[in-house]
């Protein structure tokens, strides 16, 4: 890792500590009233007090676990199944099946994503993995439209002919003509995921999905402290710019990794 990537990786790395440990890192309550709504910052409340009068930082500090994990959990499972899905479709001889996969792809993709999200997670209300498992089953289709694409064009090449006219089995023509080729891509569509995942998790959180109050959630903490922008802004604001650098910064590093990698994947996936 390069100088500059090491110091790219610092504000992320301390989003995810703070949204990873910081409930271990709280003295207080999180949830419990310290004082009066939208008291500044200052003294032992280093950032103030929210609507209800709760400490902003134990909020903040135990608001980011569950939305990581569920950015994190639907990034996975959305990819994986992106993966799999698209690399059977570009690779297949079964073209009918493949071409009603796509289609039935494309006809979730045509639900609009916070329609579709709001359909599959009120189903299962107050739980973070039912959220998880419907911001998967919004960004799959989109992953399996990028992978199957790429996929399609590495079967086409000149080597991946050859490896079908020798013989090869199918699993080593994906493991050395298609994968090599395709992982940066989906090492790069993954971090796009992981965005529009973390963008969901934090929608989700604000329209009260999953694990409601008063547990923290950063999502929530917008919409809960919109109103006392002017006497407190620190509850908004806070939560909203580690959103940001969260997607941002992960984002970054996935795409920088990608390009510095694209050459070292192929040459060890052509040469095996």
């Amino acid at each position: 890792m390069t100088a500059r990537r090491r110091w790219a990786a610092v504000p992320v790395a301390l989003v995810l500590i703070a949204a990873l440990a910081g409930p271990w890192l709280v003295a207080g309550s999180a949830t419990a009233p310290v004082g009066g709504p939208f008291e500044p910052a200052g003294g032992d409340r280093l950032l103030g007090t929210d609507v209800l009068g709760r400490d902003v930082s134990a909020r903040v500090l135990t608001g980011g676990r569950a939305l990581l994990l569920q950015a994190v959990a639907a990034t996975v499972l959305g990819s994986t199944a992106g993966l799999v899905a698209g690399i059977w479709a570009g690779t297949t001889r079964r073209r009918r099946a493949a071409q009603a996969v796509l289609r039935s792809v494309d006809a979730i993709a045509a639900v609009p994503a916070l329609l579709l999200l709001l359909l599959l997670a009120s189903g299962v209300p107050g739980n973070d993995a039912a959220v998880a498992v419907a911001i998967a089953v919004v960004s799959t289709p989109f992953s399996v439209r990028v992978v199957r694409e790429r996929t399609a064009v590495l079967a086409a090449t000149d080597y991946a002919r050859e490896a079908e006219a020798r013989g090869d089995p199918l699993s080593a023509r994906i493991r050395h003509d298609i994968l090599p080729g395709l992982a940066p891509v989906a090492l790069a569509e993954a971090g796009i995921r992981f965005v529009a995942a973390t963008q969901l998790a934090a929608t989700a959180g604000f329209l009260g999905l999953g694990a409601g109050a008063p547990a923290a959630n950063w999502g929530r903490m917008v919409r809960e402290n919109s109103t006392g922008l002017a006497a407190n802004p620190l509850p908004v604001l806070l939560p909203a710019a580690l959103l940001v650098l969260l997607a941002v910064g992960v984002t970054a590093l996935l795409d920088r990794a990608a390009h510095g990698r694209v050459g070292d994947l192929a040459r060890v996936g052509w040469s095996a």
